[in-house]
């Protein structure tokens, strides 16, 4: 794997000065030759380009069986904030747009699967992504995963590997998550987006 340092040390850089995380997101893809499968491409059309802002205040206030609700919820809880891109770095992501599309919809993922943000909840939705085939990046991600998260955290093993699998098969039976305009469906039940993408 090519590794662009420049592209490297910007990422590192705008983390320590900047609130736009999607430009960090962006810029790490980028200087490690993230990429899309190319068997994707076709799918992915309908979100080229595609990053509406997120108001996290005003998705709080749709009824609780909502997405936008739980995913409001998910994201207050953990101290996390949308992904946001600088007009700066806004090319580069449009030419890349599984980068930018996967970070938009990582804690979105993490809301449909019902894995929390542990190593074993993380291990879950990367094990979902690559059952998914987004990226050959993300399997050599989860092979490394696998290895090194019991290490990190060897009191979570056993969920660990139950979350392996269950993310596994998730990412077997679900349509392609990736090109899914959750932004638009908001304020249906979570269920019910659950049962039209194959997750129930």
């Amino acid at each position: 794997m090519e590794i662009n340092i420049k592209q490297f040390f910007q990422a590192i850089k705008i983390a320590k000065t900047t609130d736009y995380l999607g430009d960090v997101a962006i810029l790490k893809a980028e200087a490690f030759g993230v990429k899309l499968n190319p068997k994707h491409e076709s799918k992915m059309q309908s979100v080229i380009g595609y990053h509406p802002p997120i108001d996290l205040e005003k998705l709080s206030q749709l009824p609780p069986p909502t997405l936008g609700y739980q995913y409001a919820e998910h994201m207050k809880r953990n101290h996390l904030k949308p992904f946001e891109i600088s007009p700066e770095v806004s090319q580069i992501a449009e030419k890349n747009v599984f980068s930018l599309r996967y970070s938009i919809t990582h804690d979105i993922f993490h809301v449909l699967l019902g894995f929390d943000t542990s190593y074993a909840g993380e291990i879950g939705v990367l094990a979902f992504a690559a059952e998914q085939n987004y990226s050959l990046t993300l399997k050599v991600s989860l092979a490394m995963a696998i290895i090194l998260y019991p290490l990190f955290a060897p009191q979570q093993i056993p969920d660990i590997f139950t979350n392996l699998r269950v993310g596994r098969l998730l990412g077997k039976k679900a349509k392609f998550l990736l090109s899914y305009r959750f932004e638009e469906n908001w304020e249906k039940p979570l269920i019910e987006i659950q049962k039209e993408l194959g997750l129930v």
